[in-house]
Order: C-alpha cells, then structure tokens, then sequence
C-alpha cells in the first residue's frame, strides 16, 4: 500500500526559509509525478509545483524563484524548499503522486508564515 507523509511545515516570519518533505513508502516512487499542492483557509487547492518523474520542474507564478521541488529516488523523498515565504503562502501543503492512473495523496503539513 502507498501511503505518503509530510514533515517540515510550521511557523515563519517573511522572509523565511522552510522545507518540505515527502517521504512515500512502496516501490512506485521512481516513475511517479509528484506534486505539490496547498490550500489556504476559504480557499481552493491549489498546484504549487511539479516534478515528473524525469526531473523536469514546473511551478505556479507566483512561487518561481522563491520555491525549489526536487526527488531523491534512492530516499523515496521528495522536497519542496520554501525561500523568501511571505505571509500569503500559509497553507496547509499537501504532496501528490500520481503513476498508472492513480493518486496518492498525503495528509498535509501546515506551513504558517507571520508578517
């Protein structure tokens, strides 16, 4: 059974630096996408950053150059570092994987950023 945990979340001031950690068990981690979303309070989820499973990067605008994703395939691991946060990136981060026409979800972390 896949499951996925999230670590690194907590409390900030702006300007800040925080990572994020995926660990996911089982052995599909290396040919999944992986994910990484959030969702603010009274808000709809929302795609932060993507990493296929070929090492290629996309993020949403208002992150780029702020927020790095990576995969380490040996550790089953998966990292979204946070640099320059600002007070409208508090979330709650959640990481997906996806491979075979499956979703994997984790249970989140809560990243709060103070201004």
């Amino acid at each position: 059974q896949v499951q996925l945990v999230e670590s690194g979340g907590g409390l900030v001031q702006a300007g800040g630096s925080l990572r994020l950690s995926c660990a996911v068990s089982g052995n599909i981690f290396r040919i999944s996408e992986v994910d990484w979303y959030r969702q603010a309070p009274g808000k709809q989820r929302e795609l932060v950053a993507v990493i296929t499973s070929g090492g290629n990067t996309n993020y949403r605008d208002s992150v780029k150059g702020r927020f790095t994703i990576s995969r380490d395939n040996p550790k089953n691991t998966a990292y979204l570092q946070m640099n320059s946060l600002k007070p409208e990136d508090t979330a709650v981060y959640y990481c997906r994987i996806g491979v075979r026409a499956q979703e994997y979800w984790g249970q989140g972390t809560q990243v709060t950023v103070s201004s």
